[in-house]
């Protein structure tokens, strides 16, 4: 297929120059030759760092030895007014112990159990949308947050918490830049880090509101009448070792990360998705098809059925990644490809890069969802498709966003056709995921 017009890709900027563009947006600061290169090395006067894009480094730090390279404090402090000390910015024996609390509610047969609530927000986003011009980012980010609101809490997304936090999180999104500077600068511990004042005031609005919807579960809780969702799983889950239970303000933590992870990057994906589809109308006639057939039997079972489905939706994860970037830290010196790593340095793994790397995959900005069922497409994704992270720190909930979004495609397809609008072409742009610079506009028509 023809490929998607790719990102832009500066042969060479300047420190200034990089530093500006990665500020306003990371994949547009990427020069063309980090696509094929195996390590990239970067000095500034304040740090080093090195972008990995070889196999073997890849599994080296997330895979083997995990614990040598921790999560970069510097991109936590970016993240710090929203997700508090969740799982996904701490290190060590915390995160250990948050693993050991979270993983069982996302393990085994419960998936099943919360496919009702992802077909249940996935018919209601369908019966959403209406013919005509649509932005379909703010469709796609709605209806990912009617999953995550129902999967953790037994909501839909139209009571009026869950609106108060979509809304307080749709404000925190534009106010929040995917690096604070001052993670860029050699500040020591003691020093506040600096946040724009609308980043903090949005960060509390969520967190309060969480902090209401975690406490009128713990009293459901110890009444006997709580339902049996993600949130009652991971508030009654002990940790196997100490046997200690989230505290209230640890929950409001991951709560908030479970909403960012479940919400903001399956929006992302969904919303790729569907512009991909929108723009290869023979892939999406065949993914109608396939919807069809689910649609008249829309089980759980019914997902095996849609196989071409999740090629398209694993195709959009390469393509445009959510997470565009993952940073680890050297905890002691080590040795790349010949280079000396210091203590610090940062190490960087980028989907965004590894996914379209011309060293590992055919036509790498090409849109081809058969490669999945080649041998080549498969080798290709076993060293470098990363959507969910790898190792010992990969996403607990892949599996439930792998399932969500197929779900989400089968039942928009089912009922719904989609073009592109003339001259509206979307461009990447990292925010605190992979979004579209002036959002993603399709022409949506009923299928007859």
């Amino acid at each position: 297929m023809i490929p998607p017009k790719p990102p832009a890709r500066p042969r060479r900027a300047s420190l200034l120059r990089y530093l500006t563009l990665f500020r306003r947006d990371i994949l547009s600061a990427q020069p063309g030759h980090l696509y094929a290169a195996r390590m990239a090395e970067f000095r500034t006067p304040f740090f080093r760092s090195f972008l990995i894009n070889e196999p073997d480094l890849i599994d080296l730090v997330l895979k083997r030895r995990p614990d040598d390279f921790p999560k970069s404090a510097r991109v936590a402090e970016g993240l710090r007014p929203l997700l508090g000390d969740s799982v996904f910015v701490t290190n060590g024996e915390v995160w250990k112990r948050q693993r050991r609390i979270i993983d069982p509610a996302f393990e085994g047969g419960r998936l099943r159990d919360s496919f009702p609530a992802m077909l249940a927000a996935a018919g209601a986003a369908a019966a959403r949308l209406r013919p005509g011009r649509v932005e379909i980012e703010a469709e796609a980010s709605h209806a990912a947050a009617d999953v995550i609101f129902r999967a953790l809490f037994s909501i839909p997304i139209d009571s009026a918490v869950a609106q108060a936090v979509f809304r307080a999180f749709r404000a925190h999104q534009r106010a929040q830049p995917i690096l604070n500077l001052g993670a860029f600068l050699p500040l020591p511990g003691w020093m506040p880090r600096l946040h724009r004042p609308r980043t903090r005031r949005t960060a509390a609005e969520i967190r309060r509101l969480i902090e209401e919807l975690t406490t009128t579960r713990a009293r459901a809780i110890a009444a006997g009448t709580a339902p049996d969702d993600l949130a009652t799983r991971i508030m009654t889950t002990a940790d196997p070792v100490t046997g200690e239970r989230f505290s209230a303000a640890e929950m409001v933590d991951q709560v908030a990360i479970f909403f960012l992870a479940g919400h903001e990057t399956s929006a992302s994906a969904l919303a790729w998705a569907l512009w991909l589809l929108a723009a290869f109308p023979q892939a999406q006639e065949r993914a109608a098809a396939e919807a069809a057939a689910f649609a008249a039997d829309p089980s759980f079972a019914g997902l095996a059925r849609l196989g071409f489905t999740r090629d398209v939706f694993r195709e959009a994860l390469r393509l445009y990644p959510p997470v565009p970037m993952m940073v680890r830290e050297a905890a002691r010196p080590e040795t790349f490809r010949g280079r000396r790593v210091p203590r610090g340095a940062q190490v960087v793994i980028s989907p965004w890069h590894l996914h379209r790397h011309a060293r590992h995959w055919q036509a790498p900005d090409a849109f081809d969802p058969g490669r999945w069922q080649t041998a080549e497409g498969r080798d290709s994704a076993r060293l470098a498709f990363l959507p969910f992270s790898a190792g010992p720190r990969v996403c607990p909930g892949a599996g439930f966003a792998m399932a969500e979004g197929v779900v989400m495609l089968a039942c928009l397809l089912a009922r719904w056709r989609f073009a592109p609008v003339a001259g509206r072409i979307p461009m990447p742009q990292a925010q605190l995921t992979v979004r579209a610079r002036d959002g993603i506009w399709l022409e949506v028509a009923p299928r007859a």
